[in-house]
């Protein structure tokens, strides 16, 4: 007889939860046409920084064909380490006292009506980068005294000197982003804290700037703490709010816990309106600067 042969019994590998797949309505054009190309090519001559491309902003190819770019600027390092942003992190270079005067060029040169500028973090600087941030938007409304400007900045910490550097030089908008709900920021903006940036952002108001600020959807929040998130804006005075989708940058990012279908955006933009904000940009890809132009007369 045979002997009996024992097989070793493979136990199957745990079931891994499966990512959510990215839906339709999150598909974006690729960037083409002239404008676009024209956008690129002033980019590229007068090395400006973006953070259309270094965010990897889903709607580039719409906002540049349309002609219209946001000027990152102080460099392309952060000094940061968010999870959910694909800018590069890192020891930032001295930054450049001649970006202001390229910037106004280039958006002269791009006859921009509406231009956005924001940064990255220089935490290293005693001054967070203000004093150019100041220039830049002088030399920006000198060389284009119709172009109306958006700039969205960064934390600054508590450094409320200059925060008013950044906001004094004639701005229409001042935007800083909470990026998500309380409960998700040590996760998420792990250098940053909620109650300091609606500290900034109250602060922004009561200056007499119109405020704004936007927030990530589908890292995990609840309703409720969409909720909370928009009521603590309200309570400090925010003017504007946008509303879109986080989408993982690269796999070294938080991975998007749930995609929001656009009838729940729709519904957040009335909860907003509501709660008493004056204005409520909300959809799956909208993003900080999405439509900025018509946030300037609220």
């Amino acid at each position: 007889m045979d002997e009996m042969v024992l097989l070793p019994v493979i136990q199957p590998e745990a079931a891994q939860p499966a990512r959510p797949r990215k839906p339709d309505w999150l598909r974006v054009k690729l960037p083409v046409g002239k404008e676009y190309a024209q956008v690129r090519s002033l980019v590229d001559q007068y090395k400006l920084h973006t953070i259309c491309e270094s965010g990897n902003c889903p709607n580039m190819g719409e906002c540049w064909g349309a002609g219209t770019a946001t000027f990152m600027i102080l460099g392309n390092v952060c000094t940061r380490s968010c999870s959910f942003c694909a800018v590069a992190t890192g020891r930032p270079n001295e930054y450049d006292t001649d970006e202001p005067r390229r910037v106004a060029e280039a958006i002269k040169l791009m006859g921009v009506k509406h231009a956005v500028i924001t940064s990255v973090n220089r935490d290293e600087l005693k001054d967070r980068g203000a004093s150019i941030w100041h220039e830049t938007v002088v030399q920006v409304k000198q060389l284009s005294p119709e172009t109306t400007i958006e700039t969205l900045i960064p934390d600054v910490k508590g450094n409320w000197e200059a925060l008013y550097t950044m906001i004094s030089p004639g701005q229409e908008v001042v935007s800083h982003n909470m990026e998500t709900v309380e409960s998700l920021y040590r996760m998420v903006r792990p250098q940053a804290k909620y109650e300091r940036s609606l500290e900034q952002l109250k602060r922004i108001k009561e200056y007499g700037k119109r405020s704004k600020s936007g927030i990530m959807l589908g890292l995990g929040e609840t309703k409720e703490e969409v909720y909370k998130a928009m009521d603590d804006l309200a309570a400090n005075g925010l003017d504007i709010l946008t509303l879109g989708q986080y989408l993982q940058p690269t796999k070294r990012h938080l991975e998007v816990a749930e995609f929001i279908h656009p009838d729940l955006f729709a519904h957040y933009r009335e909860e907003g309106l509501n709660r008493g904000l004056k204005y409520v940009e909300s959809g799956p890809l909208v993003r900080s600067s999405y439509h900025a132009e018509r946030h300037v007369h609220i």
